[in-house]
């Protein structure tokens, strides 16, 4: 008997014609690990939303879905509440407490447990997840991969027997992303619980999964194992398979007769093979890449300090940075470092109580509010939904434009425009809140660009995107780049920088530790670099991405 079967899903949302959810038949069996991929709105988060009633959107249905042999909507919700456990994407939108020690039993509260029996499964929790250290904090001191390690420990206090996570590591660091996905595999691989997972970051889960699902406009194209997923989407000529972990990527992209690697492991060992023997040519990819400060930066930060709170520790210590004018230059870090914090502080959200920041040579308190936001300079913040104020897309871009001229042709134009470029066309009659997370972050991001800024300051901007629209969020960048706009992005998907920034900084400990070239940032780190680079190391040193390992390895084949 499958543990989940479904059984000719269709689902609309209100007032759309496109059908989110078309004809879908899944069979999932118990402790199986599943991976679903897709582009942003294929329709993987509205299909896990019907696997809970309680999530389920509002909008036209039909189908059947089963859990446990029994249809999903007969089952009531405590039952559904301690079997079917959900990891949201912003892990923000799923704590309801202010203690780490409350939020790890208010589940098991809920459902009315005797005290003794709370207290040994959130003991047990704190244990296995590693939270006794934070286990009396207050939730608003915690980084964000404390925060979604904290819902996975309060969800499985309740002991279910199926787990779903939405995009659970789109606000993680790589770090903390790779904690947090090794510890439900831990789950699945221990305990039996039955995992469904919804994912653009596939380096880590793809290997691990029993069955990798990809899905495109609502339907599911291809279903099979991770090491045959490949051969369907090439045979398909599918453009998913571009989203592949980069061992995936790399072995479709050259000629090999040898069996395809999965991990980072079996690529090391795959590209050992395939050039046994042969005289490596020197790796000149280093050439002219050369790193140096500006004369004359568009921003420039001197001796910045910051403290949330009086009591509380410094978030910034005393952060010296100069950015080109005309360039993107990225920030990675670890959650919780202070990369955000001086976004903030740019724009004057908050305010350093120490230190100097200049925006082109002007003291930022110099500038009046409605001359820094005026063609000046604009932020698109980490949470997207913090931009949307109005009913339809169109209503949000327009509140954008001065009311007086928002309907001229001119102006009618312009949003026309930042919807092809944005690709939200089709979504222009649809409510922001029904939108997937990729697509949130595309018209926040059009709402933006509506500003015209010679400043744009970018709060993980690919979060929640695919790997298509990033190439061409990338060719969106570059253009303004051209155009003389200065672009600071903070991300935590490295493979984004490596590929399309000018200059990468590390941020440690609320200052910035070093600036570097992509390519000579990323081929001396360990951790904090491509999986291209951690894969074809030990034999060419300075291949950061995909292309760079397929160019080598056709050049010394």
């Amino acid at each position: 008997m499958a543990h989940i079967k479904i059984e000719n899903l269709t689902f609309s949302y209100p007032n759309s014609k496109k059908r989110a959810l078309d004809n879908i038949c899944l069979d999932i069996k118990k402790g199986q690990y599943i991976t679903i991929c897709g582009k942003s709105g294929s329709g993987k988060t509205t299909l896990v939303r019907h696997l809970k009633t309680v999530l389920t959107p509002h909008g036209q249905r039909s189908g059947d879905i089963y859990f446990e042999g029994r249809p999903l909507a007969e089952i009531g919700q405590r039952e559904q509440s301690e079997k079917i456990g959900y990891v949201m994407q912003n892990p923000d939108n799923q704590i309801v407490t202010d203690k780490v020690w409350h939020e790890l039993a208010f589940g098991l509260e809920s459902l009315g447990y005797d005290q003794r029996t709370m207290r040994l499964r959130v003991a047990e929790m704190a244990s296995f997840f590693g939270i006794q250290n934070w286990f009396h904090r207050n939730v608003a001191e915690l980084s964000g991969g404390q925060k979604q390690l904290l819902n996975l420990a309060s969800i499985m206090a309740m002991q279910p027997t199926v787990l779903i996570l939405d995009e659970p590591t789109s606000q993680l660091d790589p770090i903390a992303a790779a904690d947090f996905l090794n510890t439900v595999r831990k789950i699945n691989l221990e305990l039996g619980t039955t995992i469904i997972l919804s994912e653009h970051r596939l380096e880590e889960v793809f290997p691990t999964a029993d069955k990798v699902i990809v899905m495109e406009k609502g339907g599911i194209v291809a279903q099979e194992t991770p090491r045959k997923i490949g051969d369907i989407l090439r045979a398909q000529n599918n453009d998913m398979l571009a989203a592949l972990p980069s061992p995936v990527q790399i072995y479709y992209g050259v000629n090999s007769t040898l069996p395809c690697p999965l991990t980072v492991r079996e690529g090391r060992n795959w590209l050992s093979n395939e050039l046994k023997g042969q005289e490596i040519k020197e790796n000149n990819l280093l050439s002219g890449m050369e790193y140096a400060e500006p004369r004359k930066p568009a921003i420039e930060l001197k001796e910045v300090w910051f403290r949330y709170e009086k009591e509380l520790p410094d978030v910034l210590k005393g952060i010296n940075i100069k950015i080109h004018k005309g360039k993107l230059s990225a920030l990675v870090g670890g959650n919780g470092t202070g990369k955000s914090t001086m976004l903030k502080s740019i724009c004057g959200i908050i305010k350093p109580y120490r230190g100097k920041i200049r925006i082109d040579g002007k003291r930022l308190e110099r500038y009046k509010p409605d001359e820094l936001f005026s063609n000046c300079l604009a932020m698109l913040p980490q949470d997207p939904q913090s931009l949307f104020v109005k009913k339809t897309v169109k209503e949000e871009l327009l509140e954008m434009l001065p009311t007086k001229k928002s309907k001229t042709k001119e102006n009618q134009e312009k949003i026309t425009r930042i919807m092809d470029v944005c690709e939200i066309s089709k979504l222009a009659f649809s409510h922001p809140y029904d939108l997937s997370g990729g697509e949130q972050q595309r018209v926040a991001l059009a709402k933006v660009l509506l500003c015209q800024p010679r400043i744009l300051l970018l709060d993980e901007p690919t979060k929640g995107i695919d790997n298509f629209f990033k190439i061409k969020l990338a060719k969106i960048l570059r253009k303004l780049c051209k155009q003389g706009v200065t672009i600071v992005m903070v991300s935590h998907d490295i493979e984004f920088c490596a590929k399309y920034a000018d200059s990468v900084s590390m941020f440690f400990d609320g200052d910035i530790v070093t600036t570097n070239t992509p390519r000579k940032f990323f081929s001396q780190n360990s951790f904090y670099t491509t999986a291209a680079n951690r894969m074809s190391r030990h034999i060419f040193k300075n291949a950061v991405t995909d292309e760079d390992v397929i160019r080598l390895w056709e050049e010394n084949k």
